[in-house]
This record gives C-alpha cells, sequence and structure tokens, in this order.
C-alpha cells in the first residue's frame, strides 16, 4: 500500500512509510538564546515580551520586585507590577546574531526547497498561568511549514517516540485547514490577497492541531512575505504535478525499501492469491479485460468477476452494470460491489440497460441454490453531503485556540456533539455492516452493493464487513491488503475527498476516515482480535496529509500510473480568491436544548425498533455468546457504546488528558504489580539463610505511570491543566445545589416520546 507500515514492538511507532509517530516532547517556555518570554493572564490575548530574563547568572537589579509583578503561575490573579521594562522590537533584531547561533536547523527532505521565512516569531502557547512566548524563525517550503526555535527539554523528558518526517513544529501544507488573522484583536479568516497583514497568525490544521504565532515583533517586509506565501502555497488550487509527491520521488536516490507484505493488488496473480485464500476461486475469475485500462480509467487493471460473466460485457457500459466480486465467505456467499447507470431520460436506453442487467444478475442470482441481495447505497444510505457536514460541525469541538475557550465551551460540549451528528453517522455504517454480515452469515445469500461509482460507501461497507467477518484483515498486513484492495484499487478518489489540490471544496468528504473512525470503534471494544492498535490508526489518518507516499494523492490507480513516475513541471503562481468558511455554531438556547435530549432519548429507545426482527434476533444471539477474536467480530452500536475518538481527537488538547490515566498507564501499572507478586513469591520461596531478593527492576520501554497520560503517546504532559472538570464561573452560572436540581428537571423535558 504506497509503502505503509504498520506499528511494531518496542520502543518506536511504525507508521505509513519510513516514519513513525511520537509523543512530543514537552518543552518549557523558552525564548531564542535561551531567554523565557511570559506575560501575565490578565494582559489580553496578545502575548508582549514584558521581561526578557537570562536563565543563567545573578538576576538584573529589581528583578525580584518585578519577578512577583510579572508572569505568576497557579490560580490566584497576579498583582499589577508597579513597574514594567519593556523589550523594543529594534533590540530584538539588534541581537538576531545571538538568536541566529541558538535557532534549531531547517532540516529539508530530498527535493524539498525553503520558498520564504520570517524571523523574530512567537510560537505562543496558553496555559492556567499564562501566555508563553517562544521565540523563533518561522519558514515556509514546498512542503511544510515549520517553526524554529529553541524549544530544549531536560534529558528526563526525551520523548521515546518520534516522528521521522514530520517534526512537533512542522505542519505539511496539505494539513492546513484554515487561516485566521487577528487585526485588532479580532480574528478573521484570511485567503487571497489581503490588503492589510495581522498581527497573529492562527492555522487551524486537519489533524486538529491549533497554532498561535505572533508577528508584532517581525519585520513588516517579512509578515507581507511569509503571510502570502503560506496563503498562497496552502490556499491556492494546484495542479497534480505541483505536489511535493514528484519532487520528493526525483530527487530521493535510494526508493528500493524491504519486499513488501502487503498485497498490492497491481497484478492478475494478486487477484488469484486472494480468490484461493478466501476459497472464491470456483464461482468467480480474475480477469484482464481492462489491462492498459482501455475499458474504463476508474477501475483497476485487473479485477474479479463471476465465472458465467462474459468477458465482453464487460466493455459494453465502462464498467458500469458489472458486478465486481470484493470477498468471499466459507460457505460460498459472496459480497459484491457495481457501479450504478447513469440516469436516463430516454426510455430505448433504459431498456437496453434493463436487458444488461437481468442478465448480469443471472449469474449471481441463481435460485434456489444461490439468492441475491441488493443495497442500493446511493439512494437508501447515508450522502456525502451529511457526512460534509456532519464532520465539519464535529471537528470545530476540537479546534480549541486557547484554554479559556476550552472551559467555557465545557458546560455544553455533549449538546454540541449531539448536533453535529458524527457518532450517528458511525452508527449507521456499522448497522448497515452488521446488516450485510447477517446477510451473509446466517440468510446464505450473496450481496450486491450498488452506489453511483462504487467507490465512496461502498468501499466503508465492503471494508467493514471484511474486518468483521475475515480474522486476516485484522492482522497489520492483512488490513493494509484490505485497503489496498478497497479503496486504492477500488478507485476512491483521495485527491478530490481530501481536497489535496483545493480545487473543490464541495467535493471535500472524509470519508475515509470516517471509515478510521468505525475501524476504531471495533478495536476499542474488542482490543485482543486485532494485530494493531489505535496508535496505528491515529498515524494512518496523519498520513493522509503527507504527500511523501503516494497511496493518497490519487484518484484512480490509472492517474497514479501515468503520473507516479514523471517529474515535477515548475509552474507560474496564480492568486486565486477562495470563500471564507462560515462558523457551524449558534448560541443555544432552551427550547434546543430540549429538543436535542428529546431526540437523543428517543434514539436511544427507539434504535432498537428500527432493525427488524431477524436481524435483532442475529445481532443479540452473537452479543450473548463468548467472543471468539479468531472469528467474527460484531460491535455494540448502542448509543452509549458509539464513542469519541479520544486520542486522534484530543491529543492536543492538554486540558482534556488525564494524568497517569488512560490504558497503557493502567497497563504499565499492572505489569509493576504483577513483577512486584512474582518477587515477592520468589522471596517467600526462598530459604531463610539465602540473600535477600534483589530490588525491582523498572520494566523495559515503559515510562513510570506518574508520567502518562490518557493520550499517550501524542500527550504533552508539561502544559496540563489544574482546572477542576466544572469550572468555577459555570457553577455560578448554573447557581446553587436546589437550583441545580430544579434546573435539571426543568431541563429534561420528553415532550411526547
Amino acid at each position: 500500500m504506497g509503502g505503509v507500515n504498520g506499528v511494531s514492538s518496542g520502543s518506536r511507532i511504525q507508521a505509513p512509510g519510513p516514519w513513525g509517530w511520537a509523543e512530543p516532547p514537552p518543552a518549557p517556555p523558552l525564548g531564542a538564546g535561551g531567554r523565557r518570554c511570559r506575560r501575565s493572564r490578565s494582559s489580553g490575548d496578545e502575548p508582549l515580551l514584558l521581561l526578557l530574563l537570562p536563565l543563567r547568572g545573578p538576576a538584573p537589579e529589581g528583578s525580584e520586585m518585578l519577578g512577583k509583578g510579572v508572569g505568576s503561575g497557579g490560580g490566584s490573579k497576579a498583582p499589577k507590577p508597579s513597574f514594567v521594562s519593556y523589550v523594543r522590537p529594534e533590540e530584538i533584531h539588534a541581537n538576531e546574531k545571538e538568536i541566529t547561533e541558538k535557532e534549531v536547523n531547517l532540516h529539508l527532505l530530498p527535493g524539498e526547497q525553503l520558498l520564504c521565512e520570517a524571523s523574530t516569531v512567537l510560537k505562543c502557547i496558553q496555559d492556567d498561568s499564562g501566555q508563553h512566548g517562544i521565540c523563533g524563525k518561522l519558514v515556509c517550503t514546498d512542503f511544510k511549514i515549520a517553526f524554529l526555535g529553541d524549544e530544549s527539554t531536560l534529558d528526563d523528558n526525551e520523548p521515546q517516540f518520534k516522528n521521522k518526517v514530520i517534526g512537533e513544529n512542522d505542519i505539511t501544507l496539505h494539513c492546513v485547514d484554515q487561516i485566521y488573522g487577528v487585526f485588532d484583536e479580532k480574528k478573521k479568516p484570511l485567503f487571497g490577497q489581503l490588503k492589510k497583514y495581522p498581527e497573529k497568525l492562527i492555522i487551524h490544521c486537519k489533524d486538529l492541531r491549533v497554532f498561535h504565532f505572533c508577528l508584532r515583533y517581525t519585520k513588516e517586509e517579512e509578515v507581507k512575505r511569509i503571510v502570502s506565501g503560506i496563503i498562497h502555497h496552502t490556499q491556492a488550487p494546484k495542479l497534480l504535478k505541483r505536489l511535493f509527491l514528484f519532487s520528493y520521488a526525483s530527487a530521493k536516490q535510494n526508493n528500493t525499501g524491504p519486499p513488501h507484505q502487503t498485497v498490492m493488488f497491481d497484478t492478475i496473480k494478486d487477484w488469484h492469491w486472494e480468490l484461493e485464500r478466501t476459497k472464491g476461486n470456483i464461482k468467480y475469475k480474475a480477469v484482464s479485460a481492462n489491462e492498459g485500462y482501455k475499458v474504463c480509467e476508474k477501475l483497476p487493471a485487473y479485477f474479479v468477476v463471476p465465472v458465467s460473466l462474459p468477458e465482453e460485457d464487460i466493455s459494453c457500459f465502462q464498467g458500469r452494470g458489472i458486478p465486481i466480486w470484493c470477498w468471499s465467505y466459507h460457505n460460498g456467499c459472496a459480497l459484491l460491489k457495481m457501479s450504478a447507470f447513469p440516469k436516463e431520460q430516454d426510455d430505448s436506453i433504459l431498456q437496453i440497460q434493463k436487458a444488461f442487467l437481468d442478465g448480469t444478475y443471472k449469474t449471481i442470482h441463481k435460485p434456489p441454490y444461490e439468492n441475491l441481495k441488493t443495497e442500493e447505497l446511493s439512494n437508501s444510505f447515508i450522502s456525502l453531503q451529511e457526512i460534509q457536514t456532519s464532520y465539519s460541525k464535529f471537528k470545530q469541538l476540537f479546534l480549541i485556540d486557547n484554554s479559556s475557550e476550552f472551559w467555557d465551551t465545557d458546560v455544553k460540549w455533549f449538546s454540541l456533539l449531539e448536533s453535529s451528528n458524527w457518532l450517528d453517522v458511525i452508527r449507521r455504517c456499522l448497522k448497515k455492516a452488521i446488516e450485510v454480515v447477517e446477510c451473509l452469515e446466517v440468510q446464505n445469500t450473496n450481496v450486491l452493493l450498488i452506489e453511483e461509482n462504487a467507490s465512496d460507501l461502498c468501499c466503508i461497507i465492503s471494508s467493514l464487513v471484511q474486518v468483521m467477518m475475515d480474522p486476516y484483515c485484522r492482522t497489520r498486513f492483512g488490513f493494509q491488503s484490505l485497503i489496498q484492495k478497497e479503496w486504492i484499487m477500488g478507485g476512491h478518489c483521495f485527491l478530490d475527498r481530501c481536497n489535496h489540490l483545493r480545487q473543490n471544496d464541495k467535493e471535500e468528504v472524509p470519508v475515509f476516515l470516517l471509515f478510521l473512525d468505525c475501524v476504531w470503534q471495533l478495536v476499542q471494544q474488542h482490543p485482543p482480535a486485532f494485530e494493531f492498535t489505535e496508535t496505528y490508526l491515529t498515524v494512518l489518518s496523519d498520513s493522509l496529509y503527507i504527500p511523501i507516499f503516494s497511496t493518497f494523492f490519487f484518484n484512480s490507480p490509472y492517474q497514479k500510473d501515468i503520473n507516479v513516475h514523471q517529474r515535477q513541471l515548475s509552474l507560474p503562481l496564480t492568486q486565486t480568491k477562495s470563500s471564507p468558511k462560515r462558523g457551524f455554531f449558534r448560541e443555544e438556547t432552551d427550547h434546543l436544548i430540549k429538543n436535542l435530549l428529546g431526540k437523543r432519548i428517543s434514539k436511544l429507545i427507539n434504535s432498537s425498533d428500527e432493525l427488524h426482527d431477524s436481524f435483532r434476533e442475529f445481532y443479540d444471539s452473537w452479543h450473548s455468546k463468548t467472543v471468539d477474536y479468531h472469528g467474527l467480530l460484531l460491535p455494540h452500536i448502542e448509543g452509549p457504546e458509539i464513542k469519541v475518538w479520544a486520542q486522534r481527537c484530543l491529543r492536543w488538547i492538554p486540558e482534556a488528558q488525564i494524568l497517569a490515566g488512560g490504558p497503557v498507564a493502567m497497563m504499565t501499572k499492572v505489569l509493576e504489580m504483577m513483577e512486584e507478586v512474582k518477587n515477592l513469591q520468589k522471596k517467600i520461596d526462598e530459604k531463610p539463610s539465602s540473600q535477600p531478593a534483589p530490588p525491582l527492576e523498572a520494566l523495559p520501554l515503559l515510562r513510570r505511570p506518574a508520567r502518562l497520560s490518557s493520550l499517550f503517546p501524542f500527550s504533552l504532559l508539561q502544559r496540563h491543566s489544574s482546572k477542576p472538570v466544572l469550572p468555577t464561573n459555570s457553577w455560578k452560572t448554573l447557581g446553587d445545589e436546589e437550583d441545580l436540581a430544579k434546573q435539571e428537571d426543568e431541563f429534561v423535558d420528553l415532550g411526547d416520546v
């Protein structure tokens, strides 16, 4: 799968291609030259250089008085200082030589070129003690945006996990979601050419990171260059040949990696192997009718069809109306997919298409020996627009600009989550997949998935069915082979759905991310059944926006084959204005909250009634038995069981992590206790005259639970929040305990439910 590796044991996590993710190093707020930049919380949103105190050497005269007034952390409000020493921008520029000596060097990949840069930029970090500004340089290359600052950490805080390609302060150009500028304390989206340049730059990323850069102390010419460069290279429409993928491939000298254990399905031999593995070679055959893409550019060169289907029928309607094999079950039933015919007004053409479909259906529908059930996903299932709208609302919950915004939305967070409808979209996908599983497992019926192009919803459902029914797809290489077969060779439009070229925002739909979220639900409900962990899925979701591997940057195998071996073309730049994105949430009213709660509880009450009797019987029967992790695997789809993918969504929000909590910390503690019990048992078994038992040895490759968190390995341990789960100001708005109880009684209004 285009250089996709999995998660291996050891202290480093492997991921797609020659790279791994790391726990970002927790960095103290240091400025360039080893200086600390700090401002008190009461100063507003824009960080000011109030003090530059050297970390070594004697304190300047009067610094004791100033230290009491500026940057004092904790919950108490800092007293206003009687004297403040401001550092002028001229003094900063005068010390650029010292700053340069302390800066982190820019690491460039093969073929990567520096486009623009700006010095004396502050990367803003906010926590309970105020805002900290780390001074450094902001650069933009044809691959990424990078901040170079002195964020050196102590030796005992060295990260155990590290991304081999992307640093903690690196943002690939394809990962930028939205750019905002702050003008006179007002946040506005930036696009096109600017007449006025902002004092502060805020970048929202598709992996849900948020970066704040203060440009107040940067030279005006450098501000214009870096802001214009970032806006253009992240938002202007591009040509496919302009992707960094091509310049990297041509510049990298050694392209030979380890041999693939992932089945790539780019030869007819791979399809024969898959047919033999699934025992589908009796009823189905691999064909090469599309070799050279002479029939259809959306289909792969090789694929599988029913044995009784004449090969000349494949070219009749450019591959449409042809049942394409996905997978066979051990009872002989098969899962297939089909591209639907476009809607026609001409009756004669409709009659021809109907006759053609009747003929193809007979190849897989032979009652009473073989029955067929069709699933029209384009009409009776969720729409792509609904997925797009739902995720657009959902991601706003995690793009938090500052700590105050996080706590302000804490009280209404669950109602905002419910209104996004994202968890319900996941539930509906899992439910549809279970319905297909029930047809294959219980009813012994072939299932044909039908969609307009069979490359979006078909990919989700067919992949989920195979993950649930085929243990091979729950291994690392099996899962990667599944993605290669159903998504890459299945013609999913990654280039359009991820909007890598920025040519059409309406086509951007997180279909593959929805699939990964559905798989995560299975992984977190049945972890022993999978060879990979949620961290592998998180890293896989991040690889969608790294233009080094060809896996997720083409719309079809044909597009990849004609482009992947050609060099990048140097083309002139053009400025194009894109429409600003509007906010997704309005202020809630009591009436809206009551309706949401009523719908939520109604959904939980009626969800079981929506399922037909045979499905309900199959679902309940399976969950009443002991789970066989090497056999069929079904998820729980009741409302409370579908959860937020916390590791991916909350990993960049320090306030959301639980220190010394989470599954990794719990497992570490259990292992330590098991080791302690083992040593105590050994001590008891020893004779009284023998030597005392040796002291307990630290467990290899694991940190102590006190340093782990619920968001491991992505957590920022030095930036956690000490605020309570429900802030004090929220309690004040709710009133005392008696009033709160009364409000809850009024709040939950079920109406006619």
